[in-house]
């Protein structure tokens, strides 16, 4: 698993467990932190955690507004706990993260929601987040990391073969 990946997972957790409790935790930095000692012991990247924990409370009213809009069968009281923290994640990633391209934040929803949800989450999540992504690109709202231009395979391949070639060359004599 990715730490990346792990990091969602945890955030997530975290979310899950302020959600259960009505909204209120008397200390998410706490939460996160716990999460993280259980769950992801050895995960490099920590802050990403907390990064996104922060930034869906902070923009919760729109993101909340957001899985309404794009959601309407669905009251959001009525999405399962899972679901619902999983497409907050996504949305916050998709609207308001300038370093995590959209297509990413899709999927690692979706893989979230497969993990995690129930048997039908993946489609769920797919479902509105793709209908959010479709209509940002429509009124042309494209984040500047999704308008770089992804490396090809090759390159991406080339480029691991050198980082292992080089970590496999014996240490340079002092």
């Amino acid at each position: 698993m990715s730490n990346r990946h792990l990091a969602r997972t945890v955030a997530m957790q975290t979310l899950y467990e302020r959600d259960f409790h009505g909204g209120k935790m008397d200390d998410t930095d706490a939460a996160v932190a716990r999460n993280l000692e259980e769950f992801a012991p050895g995960l490099d990247d920590k802050g990403f955690s907390k990064e996104l924990v922060d930034g869906v409370l902070k923009h919760q009213k729109d993101i909340d507004a957001t899985i309404t809009k794009y959601a309407p069968a669905w009251p959001l009281p009525q999405i399962t706990i899972v679901d619902r923290n999983i497409l907050r994640i996504g949305v916050f990633e998709l609207k308001h993260s300038d370093t995590v391209p959209s297509k990413v934040a899709i999927n690692e929803a979706i893989e979230l929601a497969k993990t995690f949800g129930g048997e039908s989450s993946g489609k769920f999540v797919n479902g509105v987040l793709g209908a959010i992504f479709k209509d940002m690109i429509a009124s042309g709202v494209v984040k500047e990391v999704d308008k770089q231009e992804p490396k090809k395979k090759e390159e991406k391949e080339g480029e691991e073969a050198e980082k292992k070639a080089e970590a496999a060359l014996p240490p340079e004599p002092a």
